[in-house]
């Protein structure tokens, strides 16, 4: 069995961190069933893999393109994404939620600016506000204490914090 030291391995990669990065790619494609490129010799994953970078049979390029594809793999699907997106469509297409789906395929401007502000009247829908919960609302805000007081109790505060600390020193 050869031994693999990192020095070996930092004249092929000459940063550690990327090397760590090389290596723990390729011992995960090794256990994912990946073709060696050595003799095992019993070796784990990991110096399977360092002694393949240190003796340069795997083309590392490839190898930080496989990378890069796992940290940008939001786009790539697997199973439990597909079955989630089955039971949002099945959802949307049940009876009682048409009427929903076709509000929201109708919400949408044709250009990237928002429709004019000059729309007939009878194209407007008025919008029916409840004053009682106009009302309610107003009356939580008069209750939110005043910032001014918040600033002073906060100052106070500190200042008790600071006293303390000094007397426990």
């Amino acid at each position: 069995m050869a031994r693999v030291t990192v020095e070996d391995c930092i004249q092929v990669v000459n940063n550690r961190y990327e090397l760590v990065l090389l290596a723990a790619q390729r011992a995960r494609d090794i256990a994912a069933g990946a073709q060696l490129t050595l003799d095992r010799d019993d070796d784990k994953n990991a110096v399977v893999a360092l002694r393949e970078i240190a003796d340069q049979t795997i083309n590392l390029d490839d190898l930080k393109r496989h990378i890069a594809r796992g940290v940008n793999r939001h786009s790539d699907l697997n199973i439990e994404d597909d079955a989630l997106l089955a039971l949002a469509n099945e959802a949307f297409s049940m009876p009682e939620n048409a009427e929903a789906m076709a509000e929201i395929s109708e919400v949408g401007f044709e250009s990237d600016e928002a429709p004019a502000a000059e729309e007939d009247e009878d194209d407007v829908e008025a919008i029916d506000l409840d004053d009682d919960a106009i009302e309610a609302e107003m009356a939580s805000l008069d209750e939110m204490p005043d910032l001014d007081e918040v600033k002073e109790e906060l100052g106070s505060m500190e200042e008790e914090d600071a006293d303390t600390k000094q007397l426990s020193a």
